[in-house]
């Protein structure tokens, strides 16, 4: 169950791990891109993003070279992405300073898309989540891999509003492209 009914609009907070990354010598975690396979599955995401319908309004990006490309990837698998900004707030971000930057979103966006990091990401969808539908928060709490992605409903009249356990997560993915 939700642990608190809000007023207002329903709303989704779609949150979504970078891809794979490659770790090459010398080069500083910020800057590190994404591996062969990371550039396989971030497109994925995206189309399993427009599949379900989960095309955001607006998509707040960590400033790393890795959260970049799999942005870059995944939303060029939609007809228009919508805004993106790129936070460098976002980068290793806990629970707390995550909901900062959510808290700041403009009252007429409804989708909200935020690519970034673990742990950072899985303990939001965790803390945020009262509840999941079928065995979601199970997963999460089991791993949140690379690619992954959550999608949390809520009511809300602003995206402050959104706080522990107020929302439901309706939907766990992992999206993993094909081999060439």
């Amino acid at each position: 169950m939700i642990a608190r009914a809000g007023a207002g609009p329903l709303r989704r907070l779609v949150v979504l791990r970078h891809a794979k990354s490659a770790w090459p010598e010398g080069v500083p975690d910020h800057r590190r891109p994404l591996a062969p396979r990371g550039r396989r599955d971030a497109p994925a995401a995206g189309r399993a993003l427009a599949e379900a319908d989960f095309l955001p309004d607006l998509a707040l990006c960590s400033t790393a070279v890795r959260a970049r490309q799999t942005w870059d990837l995944a939303s060029a698998q939609w007809g228009t992405p919508p805004p993106v900004r790129h936070d460098t707030r976002l980068y290793g971000a806990d629970v707390a300073e995550l909901l900062d930057v959510v808290h700041e979103v403009p009252t007429e966006v409804e989708t909200l898309l935020l690519v970034g990091h673990n742990p950072g990401l899985e303990e939001l969808v965790v803390d945020l989540a009262g509840d999941g539908l079928d065995d979601t928060l199970a997963r999460v709490h089991v791993k949140f891999p690379t690619a992954a992605v959550a999608v949390l409903t809520w009511r809300g009249t602003g995206w402050e509003d959104l706080l522990p356990g107020t929302a439901l997560l309706t939907a766990v993915t992992v999206a993993r492209g094909r081999k060439q």
